[in-house]
């Protein structure tokens, strides 16, 4: 008998998932069991591509808060996929770390509310939509390693529905270079069109359909209208609960933050950044001095 329990711990011992993550990994058993009836009912697995400070926290929060929707803030999912975690395992990973975010406040690291009062942020009603919000760090992951999307396919199970949101460029990398900076405001240049490239190299690899794009300044303007239509690429029903989408509407600012007049730009890199710009067509029409936008 102790032999077969000695053979049985070496081979659970052998898996990827114990070997790099252990403790998440055999704490998420239970669990997995648990959900593995729930999961079943998986229609598309929500992945975000893109780069930080675009507004991905915040579009992550409203299909949170979606009844069938379920999305972690910055779990870093891709990272169990590369461990070899099964699909119920990485359901059961997102729900603990975003009833834990929920119950802690939801709140971003600069004190940004994404609680959606009355809504399911935490919890679900069924499980259509699941995945997870880390758009740069899971970008930066698939340049290294371009096949992760089909691993994360694989072991989801169902279709793998991109999310990317796009925001002001200029907005973006000023936000960027606040966050860190230490760092020569051409780094972050060059880590925004870098990262950029990538999302076209993942675009390229998805069925067609598979990448849906908002752009943050519609989304601010259009709160309902936008997270309606990104509702329905998910396979989710937008009026599946009355005051869904006046709730998370109440949530988005009434303007676009425009970052980009905090920065010290030095000569020539506005410029540069447009003529960048050019090479990506979901940047286009964006100026430093477009009023909004």
């Amino acid at each position: 008998m102790w032999r077969a329990r000695a053979r049985v711990l070496s081979r659970v011992r052998a898996l990827p998932g114990v070997r790099r993550y252990p403790g998440t990994y055999l704490a998420t058993t239970a669990a997995a069991r648990r959900l593995h009836a729930d999961a079943d009912g998986m229609a598309a697995w929500v992945q975000f591509v893109g780069h930080p400070r675009s507004g991905h926290s915040l579009v992550g929060a409203l299909l949170d808060a979606h009844p069938d929707a379920l999305v972690a803030h910055e779990l870093d999912v891709l990272r169990y996929v590369e461990a070899g975690f099964d699909r119920d395992r990485l359901v059961a990973l997102v729900l603990r770390h975003q009833r834990a975010r929920v119950a802690a406040g939801h709140t971003s690291g600069s004190g940004y509310g994404y609680a959606v009062p009355g809504q399911w942020q935490g919890r679900y009603r069924r499980l259509v939509a699941v995945g997870d919000k880390k758009g740069g760090r899971s970008t930066r992951r698939l340049r290294a390693r371009p096949r992760l999307l089909d691993d994360l396919r694989a072991a989801a199970g169902v279709p793998v529905k991109v999310v990317h949101v796009v925001r002001n460029p200029f907005d973006n990398i000023a936000t960027m270079a606040r966050r860190a900076p230490r760092l020569p405001l051409a780094d972050h240049v060059d880590t925004y069109f870098a990262l950029a490239a990538t999302v076209d190299e993942v675009a390229a690899r998805l069925p067609a359909g598979d990448l849906h794009r908002v752009r943050h300044e519609d989304l601010v303007a259009d709160s309902r209208g936008e997270l309606a239509g990104l509702c329905r690429f998910l396979g989710v029903d937008p009026g599946a609960d009355a005051g869904y989408l006046d709730a998370c509407a109440a949530l988005v600012a009434p303007s676009p933050h425009r970052s980009r007049d905090q920065a010290d730009w030095p000569p020539g890199m506005l410029d540069d950044i447009a003529a960048r710009a050019g090479a990506h067509d979901w940047l286009a029409g964006y100026r430093y001095d477009e009023v909004g936008a």
